[in-house]
């Protein structure tokens, strides 16, 4: 299932794997408005599929050299010229894209091959896992030309610490990939040769876990980390495990793993192999 536009591609296989791309490598994939309604078409449709479970893991990635420079320098230059109430309606459908991003109910995984500036940032630490090319760079230079990681700065504050952020975002430095693995925005550092092969790996990992037990814990971490310790979060934890338990993805799980034979929501591929292959 295919979904081609003019700045983006959405590709959904026969595993249920979404595979959103962006797709401007002339412009270094940098966003404009057109960009990020397309992406908020795409990420609204995806969370509609992931819900029904027929998409279980979406992966974001961009063409050419670079995953995105930023925001694009023609919509910048028009921003210029809009009222204050433009600007905000703008920033709305920005931030409309980030938060899309970072609830969908499935799993998500960023690839980064290049230089991730401004906006990409926030797209990366969305996402719930940053696979990373060791030629890729990471900066929050909007301070640089009279701006703010404002739309962007509760999800990389989320990923990186407070401390780190006030470093990053003031002084605009470049983050070279090392230093985004140690801060926690990149989870796994791979060749340029590779990352397509690590991302595959992560995305057949994924496809291991029941859709529903992924679906539920992603929602439960988000909850828990708005409120890591209180009687309602408490109980909230246990009613998730309880309801998985009595659910038919539950007791599937728990019945394949004592039958010592993969459960039935394993791609028919993985099906195929030997059990604790």
């Amino acid at each position: 299932m295919a979904d081609t536009s003019s700045y983006s591609k959405l590709n959904i296989d026969e595993r249920g794997v979404a595979w959103l791309t962006l797709a401007r490598p002339d412009v270094h994939n940098a966003f404009d408005d057109a960009l990020i309604a397309e992406l908020n078409r795409h990420l609204d449709r995806l969370h509609e599929l992931a819900e029904q479970g027929e998409v279980r893991v979406v992966v974001l990635g961009s063409e050419g050299k670079h995953f995105s420079a930023g925001a694009d320098l023609n919509w910048m230059k028009r921003m210029v010229e809009y009222s204050v109430d433009a600007n905000l309606d703008d920033s709305r459908e920005l931030s409309r894209m980030m938060h899309r991003l970072d609830t969908l109910p499935c799993p998500t995984v960023c690839r980064v091959q290049g230089a991730a500036y401004g906006g990409a940032v926030g797209l990366a630490a969305c996402c719930d896992l940053v696979i990373a090319s060791e030629a890729a760079r990471f900066c929050l230079s909007e301070v640089r030309i009279g701006l703010s990681p404002a739309v962007i700065s509760p999800y990389v504050l989320r990923a990186i610490g407070s401390r780190q952020m006030r470093r990053y975002a003031l002084t605009a430095e470049v983050m070279d990939v090392t230093t985004a693995q140690t801060l926690g925005l990149v989870h796994e550092v791979t060749g340029k040769q590779e990352i397509d092969e690590r991302v595959a790996v992560y995305v057949d990992t994924l496809l291991d876990a029941s859709p529903q037990a992924s679906r539920a814990t992603k929602a439960l971490l988000a909850e828990v980390a708005r409120e890591p310790d209180s009687d309602a979060t408490r109980e909230r934890c246990c009613l998730v495990i309880s309801e998985l338990r009595v659910s038919t993805e539950g007791q599937e799980g728990l019945g394949a793993f004592f039958d010592k034979r993969p459960p039935a929501w394993k791609p028919q591929q993985d099906n195929d192999k030997e059990p604790g292959a």
